[in-house]
């Protein structure tokens, strides 16, 4: 399927690894220009280097900025006061016992992974509004609806970012915006391997991933990690006009964990 993104600009936050590397593949190989960000020169040069390497003809604008803080969200808002595409893909994780989590903890968690988007998206939903054309996505998660007593404070800032999406997707009503979320089940991210590795430390890598799985995603349909490019998939389809009639939803790419219907 031709996704027909050709120009289109797209900044993807925290593209210097992980899934966000992956959706900044996905949408440079359907032909967007696309803004790889990280907080370091060399991360940035690095995945610019991943991304021509899987799409030669790559167009690819780096932006080296902690989108975490006010000063980073400046520096993009200068550099690209204009996208066709934003993908808040920006968070971070830590499992914490909920009794012993501090506030400076869930202030933090709250400020990297809900502010930096709510800025962005104050932002670019304007401009976005006044071409009538654009697409906005936050990277969510499963724990979104499926809370983690282990990250309270992570599944919290995740059921916010629903709430956001949703009701930026309300501004957009009859105009050719839309705003929507998706939520990705575990992933197989270098960070994720190398913890299960660490739990399993006896067993060889596919093993340690299946007993992973069996112990602690136990609801999972798939039985193993998801690629971080079969998020990226989802994640370039939603972002096309081909996606344009999906406006507010909340997109479970999850491999099944969550047990509902809805």
């Amino acid at each position: 399927m031709e996704l027909d993104l050709n120009d289109r600009v797209a900044l993807v936050t925290a593209s210097s690894g992980g899934i966000g590397l992956h959706i900044a593949i996905a949408l440079a190989k359907e032909g967007a220009v696309v803004v790889v960000n990280g907080r370091s020169g060399n991360s940035v040069e690095n995945a610019c280097d991943e991304i021509r390497k899987s799409c030669p003809s790559a167009n690819i604008l780096p932006l080296v900025a902690d989108l975490s803080v006010l000063e980073g969200f400046e520096t993009a808002v200068s550099t690209h006061p204009h996208v066709d595409i934003l993908v808040n893909n920006l968070g971070i994780y830590e499992a914490v016992d909920f009794f012993e989590t501090t506030d400076e903890q869930w202030r933090h968690l709250f400020e990297v992974n809900v502010i930096s988007g709510v800025r962005l998206s104050r932002h670019y939903l304007k401009t976005m509004l006044d071409q009538n054309w654009g697409r906005m996505v936050f990277i969510s998660s499963e724990s979104a609806i499926n809370p983690a007593p282990e990250m309270a404070h992570y599944s919290a800032t995740k059921t916010t970012q629903l709430s956001i999406s949703r009701g930026l997707a309300e501004l957009t009503k009859g105009t050719s915006v839309t705003v929507n979320a998706v939520l990705p089940g575990s992933t197989k991210t270098d960070s994720v391997a190398k913890f299960i590795q660490e739990v399993f430390p006896d067993e060889e890598y596919e093993n340690a991933e299946r007993r992973f799985m069996q112990e602690n995603r136990p609801t999972s349909l798939i039985q193993r990690l998801i690629q971080p490019s079969e998020i990226a998939a989802l994640v370039a389809f939603v972002c096309s006009p081909q996606a344009s009639a999906i406006n507010g939803a909340a997109l479970r790419v999850d491999g099944g964990i969550v047990r509902s219907v809805f």
